[in-house]
């Protein structure tokens, strides 16, 4: 199984971190959930989530404070943040938005619309978590019928290989460490050799290539894989 789509809810209300986590669980996402600031910060450099729901209104550290310590390094500047906050304050959302906040929720609100808000941001940063058609060059991947053509040329993958293309297509150009690789492929709970990546990739390409075409996975040497 590839690693279900993961939030990460920072919510120092105990009630709210709840009911916010029961629902996205109900939704099929992992859930890692934070109850101040800093345990934020620290879950994000421990698991990387895809999307992170904050709260702004907390001890010590504030949300804003969080979103604007994400944001100003490379390595996270790219996690969709939903700001949460009871300021309804046109000038409290530019603020939240300017800090890098990627949307702005104020309480109290709709779990629903919540919901859809979350899918919006995966959908911009792991497009087949939500069943959309991602396509690079000549390659097209359907994520809801899993099925995958090179110029219009049917490929039979297997699953492993098709969570490593889909991995590819949803961020080409990116270079993925064989460890990226496993975590978000294979799953963080499981244990599988990193010399395993190389034999998928080595397979993947094989299926790429079998109507002809060149090899669009580089090899980074030292580093690991890229589409292109």
């Amino acid at each position: 199984m590839a690693q279900q789509p993961h939030v990460l809810v920072v919510e120092d209300e105990a009630a709210q971190r709840e009911v916010l986590a029961y629902n996205l669980e109900a939704e099929g996402f992992r859930v890692t959930r934070a109850e101040n600031g800093e345990e934020g910060i620290i879950c994000v450099e421990e698991d990387t989530p895809d999307v992170i729901i904050l709260d702004w209104m907390m001890p010590h550290l504030s949300g804003i404070e969080v979103c604007r310590r994400l944001k100003v390094k490379p390595e996270t500047r790219g996690i969709p943040v939903i700001m949460l906050s009871a300021r309804s304050e046109e000038v409290d959302k530019v603020r939240g938005l300017e800090t890098g906040a990627d949307d702005y929720v104020v309480k109290p609100y709709s779990v629903s619309e919540l919901m859809a808000r979350v899918r919006t941001q995966l959908r911009r940063v792991r497009p087949a978590t939500v069943g959309q058609i991602l396509t690079y060059d000549d390659i097209v991947l359907d994520a809801e019928t899993h099925r995958v053509t090179r110029d219009e040329n049917p490929l039979k993958l297997g699953p492993t290989e098709f969570r490593l293309l889909t991995t590819f297509m949803e961020k080409p150009g990116r270079v993925w460490s064989r460890d990226m690789l496993l975590d978000r492929v294979w799953g963080r709970d499981i244990y599988v050799d990193t010399r395993t990546v190389d034999v998928h990739v080595g397979r993947l390409r094989k299926v790429l290539t079998q109507h002809g075409g060149e090899d669009p996975v580089r090899t980074v040497r030292g580093a690991g894989y890229a589409l292109g």
